[in-house]
């Protein structure tokens, strides 16, 4: 299946808006780590063999069409080279403001994993694996959170070629991203959401 939108902005850039802006422009089914969440015995061995170097596109991505947050963020490259067609979107935030809400959310999830429920720790693994080769081990303070997102999105506009990326802000709602993907405008406001306290409701399954 060929892949209409690749995103390449890591989690906590409105990565979630972005998937349902492009499911509602009907270029979805979008995956997003919460699918991952979702579909746990079959997702987590895809992806982790996928860091480990032998990824199966066809098989992480089966019934999908776009694609955004983490995990695929991590693998932009090699998704240039697998779908050289596929429209990227690189979602950005202002870098300390993105540092605050990561390390409040995912980099906390990751540092605490030990104290998760068994069923969870094997995503857990793949998510550091995954988040650490895309720039941000473990042992990150703020200062080099903010460096290694700076270098992550200069790394993606290095890559992808100007006419396939939109460097996309979700404060600016639909014009750019329609533009870009060639939509027509929705008329409804762009999605908001996920904000950090639905960040934890998603992750412990409440919602």
């Amino acid at each position: 299946m060929a892949m209409h939108v690749i995103g390449a902005g890591v989690g906590r850039t409105g990565t979630y808006s972005l998937k349902l802006a492009i499911n509602r422009l009907g270029l979805g089914p979008c995956h997003h780590m919460e699918e991952v969440i979702h579909h746990l015995p079959t997702q987590v061995p895809l992806w982790s063999a996928a860091v480990s170097g032998s990824p199966d596109w066809q098989s992480i991505y089966a019934g999908y069409e776009s694609a955004v947050d983490w995990p695929t963020a991590c693998f932009f490259r090699e998704l240039l080279a697998a779908y050289p067609s596929a429209k990227f979107v690189l979602t950005h935030r202002n870098p300390e403001k993105w540092a605050d809400s990561f390390s409040a959310t995912i980099y906390k999830l990751l540092n605490e994993s030990s104290q998760a429920p068994l069923e969870m720790q094997a995503w857990l693994a793949m998510s550091q694996s995954v988040i650490a080769k895309t720039g941000f081990p473990s042992s990150l303070d703020r200062d080099g959170m903010i460096n290694a997102f700076v270098a992550h999105n200069e790394a993606v506009k290095a890559t992808i070629p100007e006419s396939q990326l939109l460097v996309f802000a979700v404060k600016d709602g639909w014009g750019p991203l329609c533009e870009f993907l060639q939509a027509p405008i929705p008329d409804e406001p762009f999605p908001r959401t996920n904000h950090r306290e639905e960040f934890w409701d998603r992750v412990t399954g409440k919602i």
